[in-house]
């Protein structure tokens, strides 16, 4: 958890919640000084730079013709006091180019983005929790594979669906998921998981976790990182009058972000990275 210049020392908010739910951000979306959408976000750092991950099409969407101009996200700035919040706007573009990055493997776009953060111009006493690549799963040599998760395992959902959330704390919402497919394979080839749980607009980009109950996960965040939610999925043969919706959703795998945040993937014209061979590539 971080407070003031990020470090990991305890604050009177520790105490108080959960660090997951400091490692979330709402994300806000406009064109100019115009509203557009709500979305859900996290903090991830690698090798000390903190970076935003939210769904891709939460920052542009050809086919509903989303281009937002910049965003903004809500961060703390009293550890004593979770009411005190600011906000905190970011340029989607310069010098013509986008200043996020996304994924591409060989079955096409991957609907996960990151954006670097200047840690330089967080606001004093800037609170968060981050995600870091020992949070993924299979980051341990101790654990082979994708060991401990399986089909029906619980997990949950981070996030801030309709842009609902705690807004004297300004904290999100947390939704209870079970994986529904086999974690660890590419669901119908694409880089991605499903999820059985209820979700809403406004949770696109929302980190889909499992409690770390192994000795050695991290204490100050002793949760995994599965996924990046990305919205729901649905068959378009449904009878609309005799057939439910599946209620099944889309995450991306979260592995794809070692490939997004590694060294020398800045300033691609189009922001989009080549994923690599795994459980996202």
């Amino acid at each position: 958890m971080w407070a003031a210049e990020p470090t990991c020392t305890p604050t009177n908010a520790a105490t108080v919640i959960d660090s997951l739910l400091l490692a979330a951000a709402r994300i806000g979306t406009f064109e100019i000084d115009r509203g557009l959408t709500n979305a859900s976000g996290f903090f991830f750092l690698r090798d000390e730079k903190l970076f935003l991950v939210t769904s891709r099409h939460v920052l542009i969407d050809e086919p509903s013709q989303h281009h937002p101009y910049r965003i903004e996200i809500e961060l703390h700035t009293d550890a004593a006091d979770l009411g005190k919040s600011t906000g905190l706007s970011m340029l989607l573009f310069a010098d013509g180019k986008s200043c996020w990055r996304q994924g591409r493997d060989a079955a096409g776009e991957i609907d996960v983005a990151v954006i670097e953060l200047d840690r330089s111009a967080l606001p004093a006493g800037a609170l968060l929790s981050a995600f870091t690549p020992a949070h993924l799963v299979g980051a341990d040599p101790a654990q082979a594979g994708h060991a401990g998760v399986e089909v029906g395992s619980s997990l949950l959902i981070v996030g801030f669906p309709l842009g609902f959330h705690d807004t004297l704390h300004h904290l999100p919402v947390v939704r209870q998921a079970v994986l529904a497919s086999a974690y660890g394979l590419r669901f119908q080839g694409e880089g991605f998981f499903l999820t059985d749980a209820r979700t809403h607009r406004g949770t696109s980009g929302a980190p889909v976790v499992m409690r770390d109950t192994r000795a050695g996960a991290d204490p100050a965040l002793p949760w995994k990182l599965l996924g990046v939610h990305s919205g729901r999925l649905d068959m378009k043969t449904r009878d609309l009058v005799q057939d439910e919706s599946l209620g099944l959703n889309v995450a991306w795998y979260a592995d794809i972000l070692m490939t997004l945040t590694a060294p020398g993937t800045e300033g691609k014209p189009d922001g989009a990275v080549q994923a690599k061979a795994s459980a996202a590539g």
